[in-house]
């Protein structure tokens, strides 16, 4: 018998095998868990990812707060089209310097038009390191993200 939780490492293999290319691959996330009701992943944080002052820059917690959301979005919203983030707000809670960052994406609200999703940072310890919310647009089938304008002609 199969479980959620073999579901969603199984979702979580398929993600790593497909959704770790360009910059998800240079923050270095590893997906955990995916399904329709929650992404989670880890990375490894270190003097790649530091500001000026040697600490892990705001910049990286929000790109893996949006690259979560719009992964569970995505997931959720499934066949009937894309999702495009519209709005990121992340909060910065402790400074760190370098270790294994675990991550987790669950639903607010998921509707016919827009989601919102909140995505928790913690570490090693599980000290909550950032914590953002993103409301996300449902695209479906047939619209393209700029609102189904075309391209003027050249």
């Amino acid at each position: 018998m199969t479980t959620d939780t073999d579901q969603g490492r199984a979702h979580a293999d398929k993600a790593n095998e497909h959704l770790t290319a360009g910059f998800t691959k240079a923050i270095g996330l590893n997906y955990t868990y995916v399904t329709a009701d929650r992404v989670a992943a880890e990375f490894t944080v270190g003097p790649d990812h530091h500001q000026p002052f040697g600490i892990v820059h705001g910049g990286v917690y929000c790109a893996v707060v949006e690259t979560l959301a719009s992964v569970a979005a995505s997931y959720w919203f499934g066949k009937q089209g894309q999702v495009v983030g519209v709005n990121n707000n992340t909060d910065f809670m402790r400074a760190v310097r370098e270790g294994v960052l675990r991550a987790e994406a669950l639903p607010v609200h998921r509707g016919k038009l827009q989601q919102l999703w909140e995505v928790t940072i913690v570490d090693e310890r599980d000290k909550l390191i950032a914590r953002g919310k993103v409301r996300l647009a449902n695209l479906p089938t047939g619209l393209t993200p700029n609102g189904g304008a075309q391209p003027p002609e050249r």
